[in-house]
């Protein structure tokens, strides 16, 4: 994945007074990142073995986020998985999970599910086999549905690197938390098919055929521990965790099915 990172990372900075550590190489800087993300440890538990200062690697790490690279990042690996035809978009599935927010700040809220703790809510659209396709943070108290047109117009916005057309789902499929007539008239007005469990009129368990494979990307997520507890007191770096995490998933499918 460093070959596929490289190109994306913005040029250092070299400060005019001189000093710092602008040549700290950038590839033991991303292996640190993992680290955190994967381990979900605090930035001033980096091993030694890494030879790079705490405050380097989150100093880089706020560096790369704000320059966007974990979601250019994420985009390149669709791209990959798009062209190898390994991206099906004959249906998607949409849903949320809600975490802690230690720390507060933005994008956080009083969680309706934790006795109102401060928390955050992640939004997950997957493709039919549960890659990630776009992901999305808000906070804890936000209604699941209005999570859905914003990440569905992020999806439509971006291009098939096969034909250069605008991608389209065939079918959306999610649970009862998004049961809204508005939301279904704006998805068929894009000519999306829907799928939306009706509140007590039709169990969640119908479209388990189909919505399981967003459990299973959920839990691939919450795997990179980072992500089980948000630490961050900006909302914009958990997202970039949480993008980091969407592209090494989709990363990690890409090698398994052409190697």
């Amino acid at each position: 994945m460093w070959e596929i990172v490289r190109p994306l990372l913005p040029p250092a900075l070299v400060r005019p007074q001189g000093g710092g550590t602008q040549n700290t190489p950038d590839e033991a800087v991303f292996a640190a990142i993992v680290y955190v993300l994967v381990s979900g440890c605090a930035w001033r538990a980096l091993p030694p073995c890494f030879g790079i200062s705490k405050s380097t690697a989150h100093r880089r790490f706020l560096i790369w986020s704000r320059a966007g690279v974990w979601a250019r990042l994420h985009q390149v690996v669709l791209d990959k998985l798009a062209v190898a035809e390994l991206l099906d978009l004959s249906r998607v599935v949409l849903d949320s999970a809600h975490v802690r927010a230690k720390k507060g700040g933005d994008l956080a809220g009083p969680s309706p599910v934790d006795r109102g703790k401060p928390g955050s809510k992640m939004h997950i659209l997957s493709d039919r086999a549960g890659l990630p396709l776009v992901v999305g943070v808000s906070s804890g108290n936000t209604p699941d549905g209005e999570g859905l047109k914003p990440i569905v117009a992020e999806l439509q916005r971006r291009h098939d690197p096969g034909s250069g057309r605008r991608i389209k789902p065939g079918k959306f499929h999610a649970d009862k938390a998004y049961d809204r007539d508005d939301l279904r008239r704006w998805l068929r007005g894009k000519r999306i098919g829907v799928r939306i469990a009706h509140k007590a009129i039709e169990s969640s368990q119908r479209l388990g055929r189909h919505r399981w494979v967003i459990e299973r990307t959920m839990s691939w997520l919450t795997g990179y521990r980072r992500l089980t507890i948000r630490y961050e007191r900006y909302g914009g770096n958990y997202l970039a965790f949480l993008g980091f995490a969407a592209a090494l998933c989709c990363y990690k499918r890409f090698i398994r099915l052409t190697t």
